[in-house]
Parts: C-alpha cells; sequence; structure tokens
C-alpha cells in the first residue's frame, strides 16, 4: 500500500483543517486574508508538483489498484490545484458579500478540491463514488453558503434534490455492474468486459453511471439543473462548479470508458455522437435569450459539455488529447470571465448582462478581459478556444469514414459555434457600445486578483499562439487510457 502516493491529497486536506482552526481565533475583519494564506498554500503544493517534489510525479497505485498515480491523474491534479487558486482569489473579493463564515468557505473549497485529485485517481468504481460525493456534497454547501439570499438557498435546494437523484443512479448502477462482472477496479474489469458486451443488466448499470456522471458535467439530458444554480450560487462555487466540477466528471468519464469499459465504449459510437450533437445545440439555442450573465454561462457549460463530448465520441487518442488541451483553455477563458464578473457586479443587485454597459470606460483592462473570454469561448482565432475546437473537430472528422455520422457530429458542431458568436457578441457589445450604467466611477482591482487576471489572459493568448507545448502535454497524459 503505497501512501506516499497520496502525499498531495493529504496535504490539501491538512491545510483545510488548519484553515479551520485559524479561523477560530483570528478577528473578524482578518478573516478574509486567509483565502490568500489558502492559495499561497496551493501554490507552494503546485511548485512542488511542477519540480517533481516527493510523489507528487511518481507513478504507482495505492489501495489494492484503487488508487492510481499516471500521467492522467498528475495532468488533472494540477489542473485542479491552478483552478482552486485562482477560485480562492477571486473568493476573497467576493468576501464582503458572504456575511458569516468566510473562513469555513475558503475550507470547503479545498476539501472539495481533495474530492476532485482523489477523482483524477479513481481506479475503482468505490473510490470514483466516494470522490464524487465528496466533490458533490461540499458543492451543496457552497451553493447555498450566502442565506441571506433566497436564489441562494433555492440553487442549493435544486442542486441537492437533482444531485442526490443522481447519486442514486450511480450506485444502482454500480451495484449492476460489480454484481454481474465480480469487479470493482476498472483495470480488472477491463478484463472480463468484453464478457458482457451483450449482457443487458450489464449494459443498463453502465449507462446508470454514465447517468450520474453526466449530471457532472451537465450534458443532456441531465443538463437542467445547470443554470439556475450557475445563476443562484456564489460567483467564486459557481466558477469553481464551472471548472473544477466539470473537469473532475470528465476525468472519471475518459476512466471508465477508455480504461474500464474500453470493448463497451466501441458499441456506444452512436450513443456518444448523439448525446454530443443535442448538448451542444440545446446549450448553445437556450443562451440566445438569457439576460443573466451567470445563467447565460451555465448554458454556455452545457454547450462546452457537447464539444468536449467530441473527443471522448471519436473513440481516438487524438480526441482524447483534445478534451485534455481544450479543458486547459476553458479553465483560463472562463475564470478571467469570472474575474471580471466578480469585480463589476459585487455592488449589484442582480448580475444581469446591463451590468456591464459601459465597462471600458470604467475599466479599459476588465472590459479587454471579458471580450477576450468572450471570443475564446466563440472559438475564434488565434485563442486558446479555437484551437481547442480545431483538435476537438479534427479528431470527429478523421473518423468520418469509419460513421458518416461524425460528419454529421462535425457540422452540428460548426453551428453550434456560428450561433454562440451571436450571445458572445451580444456581452462585447455591452460592453463597448452601450451607454454607461448608472454607477461610472472607475473600478479597482485589488493586486492579487490582478495578478490572477494577468494570468489568465496570458494563459488564453499562448495556449492559442503557441499550441505545442500543451498539446504534447495533453498526448502524453492521454497515454494513460491506451494502457
Amino acid at each position: 500500500m503505497n501512501l506516499s502516493l497520496m502525499t498531495l491529497e493529504v496535504c490539501v486536506v491538512a491545510l483545510g483543517l488548519v484553515l479551520l482552526l485559524a479561523d477560530l481565533w483570528l478577528p473578524a475583519e482578518r478573516k478574509r486574508l486567509l483565502g490568500y494564506a489558502a492559495a499561497a498554500g496551493l501554490g507552494l503544493l503546485l511548485l512542488g508538483s511542477l519540480s517533481g517534489w516527493g510523489s507528487c510525479s511518481a507513478e504507482g497505485t495505492a489501495f489494492n489498484g484503487m488508487f492510481v498515480q499516471d500521467g492522467l491523474a498528475v495532468f488533472f491534479k494540477r489542473f485542479f490545484l491552478l483552478a482552486a487558486i485562482i477560485v480562492l482569489l477571486i473568493a476573497v473579493e467576493f468576501s464582503d458579500r458572504i456575511q458569516a463564515g468566510i473562513g469555513e468557505f475558503y475550507a470547503l473549497v479545498l476539501f472539495g478540491l481533495s474530492g476532485m485529485l482523489f477523482a483524477a485517481s479513481a481506479n475503482d468504481f468505490a473510490l470514483l463514488f466516494v470522490s464524487l460525493e465528496l466533490i458533490t456534497i461540499t458543492f451543496y454547501v457552497l451553493t447555498s453558503f450566502q442565506r441571506a439570499r433566497p436564489a441562494s438557498l433555492e440553487a442549493g435546494v435544486k442542486y441537492l434534490i437533482i444531485g442526490a437523484l443522481s447519486t442514486a443512479f450511480t450506485v444502482f448502477g454500480i451495484a449492476l455492474v460489480s454484481g454481474i462482472s465480480g469487479k470493482l477496479n476498472f483495470t480488472e474489469l477491463a478484463g472480463v468486459a468484453g464478457q458482457f458486451a451483450n449482457h443487458k443488466l450489464f449494459l443498463f448499470g453502465l449507462l446508470l453511471i454514465l447517468v450520474g456522471l453526466g449530471f457532472k458535467i451537465a450534458a443532456f439530458p441531465f443538463q437542467i439543473w445547470a443554470p439556475d444554480v450557475y445563476e443562484g450560487a456564489p460567483a467564486p462555487t459557481t466558477a469553481f462548479l464551472a471548472v473544477g466540477s466539470k473537469a473532475a466528471g470528465f476525468v472519471l468519464l475518459l476512466r471508465v470508458l477508455f480504461i474500464a469499459v474500453p470493448a463497451v465504449t466501441a458499441q456506444w459510437t452512436n450513443l456518444l455522437i448523439t448525446i454530443s450533437a443535442i448538448t451542444i445545440l440545446y446549450g448553445n439555442l437556450c443562451a440566445i435569450p438569457q439576460r443573466n450573465i451567470k445563467r447565460l454561462l451555465g448554458y454556455s457549460s452545457i454547450a462546452h459539455a457537447g464539444y468536449l463530448l467530441l473527443g471522448i465520441a471519436a473513440l481516438n487518442h487524438a480526441g482524447q488529447a483534445a478534451v485534455l488541451y481544450y479543458l486547459s483553455g476553458y479553465l483560463f477563458t472562463v475564470l478571467a470571465a469570472f474575474i471580471v464578473i466578480v469585480a463589476v457586479m459585487r455592488r449589484l443587485e442582480n448580475e444581469n448582462i446591463s451590468g456591464l454597459n459601459g465597462l471600458n470606460e470604467r475599466s479599459p483592462l476588465l472590459a479587454a478581459t471579458m471580450a477576450l473570454a468572450m471570443v475564446s469561448l466563440a472559438g475564434i482565432p488565434p485563442l486558446a478556444g479555437f484551437f481547442g475546437k480545431f483538435l476537438l473537430l479534427k479528431a470527429v472528422i478523421e473518423q468520418g469514414a469509419t460513421n458518416h455520422g461524425y460528419y454529421c457530429l462535425a457540422f452540428t458542431a460548426l453551428a453550434g459555434v456560428g450561433i454562440s458568436i451571436y450571445y458572445y457578441f451580444g456581452i462585447i457589445r455591452a460592453m463597448y457600445w452601450s451607454p454607461p450604467a448608472a454607477d461610472s466611477s472607475p473600478i479597482q482591482i485589488s493586486c492579487p486578483l490582478r495578478v490572477a487576471l494577468y494570468g489568465c489572459i496570458a494563459g488564453i493568448f499562448y495556449l492559442g499562439i503557441f499550441p505545442g507545448t500543451m498539446v504534447n502535454v495533453a498526448i502524453q497524459a492521454a497515454k494513460a487510457l491506451g494502457r
């Protein structure tokens, strides 16, 4: 039992506990600074991982193969650490809107992060379930954390009800799969899954597991929670949901489909194509009439889940690597948008797009950042979103000769891109060409948040203009799926 492989997870949990203890003794006016301490601690862990400290980059298994440390796990753990650092900086800026318990808010972000780290290394259905529940239960609390806001409480209740339903599906599916095959471990299950490729109860169990994972990534038809929860939750929670929770769902989906049951996945080509296409169209079409920017990003998140499913539906190594690259660009793009939302709208009663009116006059930096984020999400060159979509479409079109449904899927994705340009550019129009809002005073940005802002801008440009390094990293990480 190689416990040293779990050093990173143990450190994150320990940091969360230390934060809770420190919160007991710090005076109220200084508790918001705990967010900076947590971000600094995660920054040290990220630097340690990048430099190969301890076992952060080592490979191996623990708990009889339940926990695996491979290239894919290391990639996603660094991804989650970076996302959590930026989310914590956003949370510090947002702390004045949380009446009580800001220290607990930071700690819950860390506990949710620990669940994501475990999800990255899950090689067994038992650990898959535990990591999913650790993430989901944490978000139940984070979503409804603003107890004085009815919208936040409503979002928490909706997330709780639908999350509990998806958990029931997942547990029932795991019971069917393990009961029929006698296996919980993904590697062991891969050796016998081919024998049950036509077993109806086994396939039904796998479908139920996909329902639970579909809830996490907000893919059709399990996406109904996303717009309401994105709108009602505190902005830092929404940012972490949009990036961290979604990526955790995808790493588990990749492991289940391509490590646990690759023989079955090969038979589900048309199902994956259909889900991807409908998810893209649903997300983009429903985003058009939205006026609340967080709700719009909720529908946008559904559409991007559809784009990411392109790489999974392609059933090839290029598609798997494209998913990892796309998530990297998505991290910088979405978090940049939420930094702007928190900086501009924290004093407003709602988060309507009209709150961005005339933003260019109040803060050219924030307006430019939001414009870059929207252009990248739309998939326009030379930013990260464009190259990510290019890689996904390339992986899909390469498979067109084997199944003409891939050509229809590529056409649907391109149509979705065209639709998205309309509503993304509506936000840009509000910032640059709409009359200024009632409050036209300049917007001050704290130094740590400004650093995060510049980091996101640099990531959007670097991944779009110099994609080679990240593409190679994604290809190496995705090799774990073909072992």
